[in-house]
């Protein structure tokens, strides 16, 4: 019946209506959730006939979609380990009681921001109980080569909060050697030089160089003796070498051969000299054949140029640091900061794809497609700013204003269901109306003036029917 598909119609209206009110309500109580994604609802008209001569209304279906990729404006904070994604990509993240369950490797969330602080058991978590994830770095700080495709090189960020030292195990240094103490004449002093490194434990010790020069009966020799001592082996010599200088035009001044008289061999290539401490090897950098960094002999001045070494002596962290690029680096009160952890940004082909879970956090799907872990700054994906939250996503006036919109357009649909009902009782009156005619002892009652319920007319309708 055309009139009764007006009143599914009608109803369909008020569910459809009714869902957009209630993502217009959710948008609206998140609008101060920072990383909140707005939920949006369209509506699709449903068509049960066509073409025949009477009409039925099929009426309306509401689907709703949360704009994933949509992000709101950044906000800056006083906390380093506030993040925010500045562009496309996502932060991953792990559930924190599932990781201490230590029921295995925690299954991936992803999140565009958060505020992280580093709990009591060393990890950086946020308030809904989310870990911050990335790829673990060397002792050196160098991150190692990880799968991309795959969540398996990832893990929760986790710090030791107890003191924290590192040895030496490498020192590239860079000097000058006075030419002139090399002719016939010169007084042949020696020229010394201490250099501090970190044993095991780390404490302070110290490597002692001293240069010698060749003093020739008669023009230059260019060539030298370097003795180095260890403090922590009673100051014992670790290694003699004799170093000769090239005094061409081309390359002046550059080493040209060292020999070895004691201690690890001389790399020519790579300018290494291994030299071993109480503590273990040491790699010394003094320069390789003709290369101009490294030791050189020119002029008539002892200069020390640089010395760098990896190493650290024991401190305390007193903060964490993460720049765009991901790195997180741990600050302590000796100086030192060490590079622990690169977060990277996922990125897959459909955002609106993904699983949307608590915490404004989301999972993948079949639909999101495939994720990339990629380094932040590279490829589509934009940077982590640190110190920044990122704002909900949701427009407080325009919500209001579609909430307008939706309340009207629920008192339309209410008002045809009225109308629908209205229209039915003037259908079913008029059978009443006939029905009193043969009562004997009466005068026709019109129910249509009633304006009664059509339950009620049934109702009526029956016990006529059983009297007559």
């Amino acid at each position: 019946m055309t009139i009764s598909s007006s009143l599914n119609a009608g109803v369909a209206g008020l569910r459809s209506n009714a869902t957009r009110l209630a993502s217009i309500s959710d948008n609206i109580a998140n609008a101060s959730t920072f990383g909140y994604k707005r939920v949006v609802t369209d509506f699709n008209s449903l068509v049960l006939s066509s073409g025949s001569r009477t009409y039925t209304a099929g009426g309306v279906s509401a689907t709703t979609q949360r704009l994933i990729s949509e992000g709101g404006s950044l906000v800056s904070t006083s906390n380093s380990t506030d993040l925010a994604v500045r562009g496309r990509g996502m932060l991953p993240v792990a559930n924190r009681a599932e990781f201490l369950s230590g029921s295995g490797q925690p299954q991936m969330m992803l999140t565009t921001t958060g505020s992280f602080r580093i709990d009591a058991d060393g990890l950086l978590a946020n308030e809904a109980g989310q870990l911050l994830m990335g790829w673990p770095a060397a002792q050196d700080g160098t991150v190692p080569s990880y799968p991309r495709d795959t969540s398996d090189g990832l893990e929760p960020i986790q710090f030791a909060l107890n003191l924290s030292g590192d040895p030496t195990t490498s020192i590239d240094m860079s000097l000058n050697l006075p030419a002139t103490a090399t002719i016939a004449g010169a007084d042949g002093d020696a020229q010394d030089l201490s250099i501090e490194y970190y044993d095991n434990l780390g404490t302070s010790q110290s490597i002692s160089m001293s240069f010698t020069p060749t003093v020739p009966a008669a023009g230059s020799s260019n060539e030298w003796t370097i003795v180095l001592r260890d403090s922590a082996s009673n100051d014992a010599v670790i290694g003699e070498y004799v170093v000769t200088f090239d005094d061409g035009r081309a390359s002046g001044g550059t080493i040209a051969s060292v020999s070895t008289v004691s201690g690890g061999g001389y790399d020519p290539v790579s300018g290494e000299m291994v030299v071993d401490v109480a503590s273990g090897p040491i790699a010394f950098n003094i320069g390789s054949i003709g290369d101009t960094y490294g030791i050189s002999q020119l002029s008539d001045s002892f200069a020390p140029i640089s010395i760098d070494k990896d190493g650290s002596p024991i401190g305390n962290m007193i903060s964490v640091e993460i720049d765009e690029n991901g790195f997180v680096q741990s600050v302590y009160d000796s100086g030192v900061t060490r590079t622990i952890y690169q977060v990277p940004l996922v990125d897959m082909s459909n955002p609106e794809g993904l699983i949307p879970m608590d915490g404004q956090t989301y999972r993948s799907s079949p639909d999101s497609g495939a994720f990339f872990l990629w380094d932040a700054g590279d490829g589509p994906t934009g940077d982590i700013k640190s110190y920044a939250r990122e704002e909900s996503a949701t427009d407080v006036a325009t919500e209001l204003t579609s909430m307008i919109q939706t309340q009207r357009a629920y008192s339309t649909n209410a008002k045809v269901i009225q109308t629908v009902e209205l229209s039915l009782a003037e259908e079913m009156s008029l059978p009443v109306a006939m029905a009193f005619w043969v009562w004997p002892r009466s005068e026709l009652i019109d129910f249509r003036v009633c304006r009664a319920t059509m339950a009620e007319l049934l109702v009526l309708m029956l016990d006529i029917s059983i009297f007559l």
